[in-house]
């Protein structure tokens, strides 16, 4: 199958094509002009330039292909208000949609967020009948990867768009930048994480992701949703297990909520004030607070999503930084 793939030098989209690759797919790598590529070199990936908010480079790029694979966003989470993320995250995804359409595209696989349902606890975790929570953080990358979700379901029942969309939880693996996912091993590796809040998240290999979105392109019904997650671990059980992999020290307090807050806040107003982000902003640490617990099981019956341990993704995570010295700073 011909596929082009948006973002498909990410993190996501590194480890999408190659688990696409070994599956004998031909694949087009949709990149913005003058956009350096590191992550793709020596691979045999056409490359066709344009912009999401191009419309007309989308459906010349799209020309020949059966499938479509979106991946790409803005994902910055400061500043938490940003219009470019309501351009790219949301007109971007109309653009690439549309476009689909126009070029009758056979197959599309939307690549949206778990935050796009509501949580749930480690005994009764979020599913995709949960809504939307995200409106109470305040961030546009949530707001906006919601809004592109809805948008394409619509498109589905409206104008017959062959879409379904998967909808991964934080993802651990190779070609993790230490400005994103890789952020959180280093911390843990640099003995920077002093303590830890009462909340929790989901976590999954990237790689376990990538099987699930190729097998999405035959598994899977148009017009539904999947979450891509494992296993639901608390702050101090995924610090605790990042210490085991990398040597690190893990954090043994626990933070009071007044005094996360109390940061946060002040966090958010000083980099206001100086124009430098900050280590944690105010809706980062509400989100903190919360346990955004999921359960993977329609993912697992319908796209047959596996279920690699998440000590193995952090390996995994931790050998490809060390081998590609992809560290912020030296220890």
């Amino acid at each position: 199958m011909k596929i082009i793939i948006t973002g498909a030098d990410g993190f996501v989209g590194s480890n999408l094509v190659r688990e696409l690759l070994l599956r004998g797919h031909s694949l087009v790598a949709f990149v913005e002009e003058g956009r350096a590529t590191p992550t793709l070199e020596g691979l045999p990936i056409e490359k066709r330039y344009g912009n999401l908010l191009d419309p007309a480079s989308l459906r010349s790029a799209m020309r020949g292909c059966e499938a479509l694979i979106h991946v790409a966003a803005v994902i910055t989470i400061w500043p938490y208000r940003s219009s470019i993320q309501q351009r790219v995250n949301i007109e971007g995804t109309r653009h690439a949609m549309e476009a689909a359409l126009a070029e009758g595209l056979k197959r599309v696989v939307h690549v949206g967020t778990a935050n796009s349902f509501g949580f749930g606890t480690k005994a009764d975790p979020g599913n995709e009948t949960r809504p939307y929570e995200g409106y109470k953080y305040g961030l546009d990358y949530m707001d906006t990867k919601y809004a592109a979700q809805q948008l394409v379901l619509a498109m589905v029942k409206e104008k017959g768009l062959p879409a379904l969309v998967v909808n991964p939880a934080f993802m651990i693996g190779p070609f993790a930048s230490p400005k994103g996912t890789g952020l959180i091993i280093e911390a843990v590796y640099r003995n920077k994480i002093k303590g830890y809040t009462r909340g929790g998240r989901c976590y999954v290999s990237v790689k376990d992701v990538c099987v699930a979105i190729a097998n999405a392109l035959e598994m899977g019904t148009i017009g539904e949703c999947y979450i891509l997650g494992n296993e639901n671990l608390n702050y101090q059980e995924i610090f605790t297990a990042i210490a085991e992999v990398t040597g690190g020290k893990p954090p043994t307090f626990r933070l009071p909520v007044f005094l996360v807050k109390s940061y946060c806040r002040f966090a958010t107003v000083w980099a206001r004030l100086t124009g430098k982000q900050p280590l944690v902003s105010y809706p980062m640490g509400l989100m903190s607070l919360d346990n955004h617990y999921y359960s993977p099981a329609k993912a697992r019956q319908e796209l047959q999503l596996p279920q690699t341990p998440i000590k193995t993704a952090i390996q995994e995570a931790f050998d490809w930084m060390k081998e590609y010295d992809a560290f912020s700073s030296p220890k």
